[in-house]
């Protein structure tokens, strides 16, 4: 027996109100140690699987990276590290200026 819709379940969006626009000049967020390894593997996943879709890549990447050891990890965790800091420190001067640009 199908299920009866209703429409008492869904969130709806109040009228009137505007979703706050994303400053385009904000700094990007820092890749995860995943991101830098699957950045590094996903040209020779595509060359050893010719004509594989973009969510057999995904899978493929996703099983390469639980197959590595803590110490096969190790740079992309520092890569990870590296970058998180950047977006911290970069963060920090664009959320001065903000503050700057406020008070003025």
């Amino acid at each position: 027996m199908p299920k009866e819709k209703t429409t008492s379940g869904r969130k709806t969006k109040a009228r009137g109100v505007e979703k706050k626009k994303k400053d385009p000049n904000a700094p990007k967020r820092g890749l995860s140690a995943y991101m830098f390894f699957a950045n590094d593997q996903r040209e020779s996943v595509r060359e050893d699987n010719p004509g594989i879709s973009f969510g057999q890549v995904g899978k493929l990447l996703g099983e390469r990276w639980k197959a590595l050891n803590e110490k096969q990890r190790i740079p992309y965790e520092a890569k990870a590290a590296a970058d998180k800091k950047r977006y911290e420190d970069e963060k920090a001067i664009y959320n001065a200026q903000e503050d700057e640009d406020e008070s003025t």
